[in-house]
């Protein structure tokens, strides 16, 4: 598929076109690394919404489960 951009600022464009040469990317490699990293960054966030859901809310509940579990043993 191809995505199209618009209307990109000269200023981000130069900035993409630095970061991709500090990167050893071409501009459309540095683009898809940094499309593919904000899709990855999804992750975390899901795990981090599922530790929640399971009613974490401090590194301390996290201690008292790990503890219950050893107290099972």
């Amino acid at each position: 598929m191809n995505l199209s951009i618009k209307n990109v600022p000269d200023v981000v464009v130069e900035r993409l076109k630095k970061r991709a040469e500090r990167n050893h990317r071409s501009l459309q490699g540095e683009l898809m690394a940094i499309i593919t990293d904000a899709v990855r960054a999804e992750g975390p966030r899901a795990v981090f919404e599922e530790i929640r859901a399971r009613g974490l809310r401090s590194p301390g509940d996290s201690v008292d489960i790990v503890r219950a579990d050893r107290d099972r043993e």
